[in-house]
């Protein structure tokens, strides 16, 4: 039997559109842009999903971690993110980006 070495790393966050699993650390360390959202709506991991995969489509972005209970969403990009862009993808997942955290 072979060890999944990415198993370890999962934490409950969701995949990302191609299917690995990763955190945000992985896309921070190779350089990238990270920034932290406030987003309402969101109440389980479905709405995580949602809100994710959205902004997953913006390009430039590497990674992105949301989270019901808390209502933020942290996304590493390879240069900075227009905030309308990502508005648009949270109101296309069916939420409301509120700002910045």
């Amino acid at each position: 039997m072979t060890a999944e070495t990415q198993l370890p790393q999962a934490t409950g966050s969701c995949c990302s559109p191609s299917g690995s699993c990763h955190d945000g650390a992985d896309a921070a360390a190779q350089g990238g842009v990270t920034t932290v959202y406030q987003v309402t709506g969101m109440t389980c991991g479905h709405c995580e999903g949602a809100v994710s995969e959205e902004i997953s489509g913006i390009e430039g972005v590497t990674s992105v971690k949301a989270v019901a209970s808390t209502g933020q969403v942290t996304v590493v990009s390879r240069t900075p993110l227009a905030e309308e862009a990502v508005r648009a993808a949270v109101d296309e997942a069916g939420y409301e980006l509120t700002g910045r955290a």
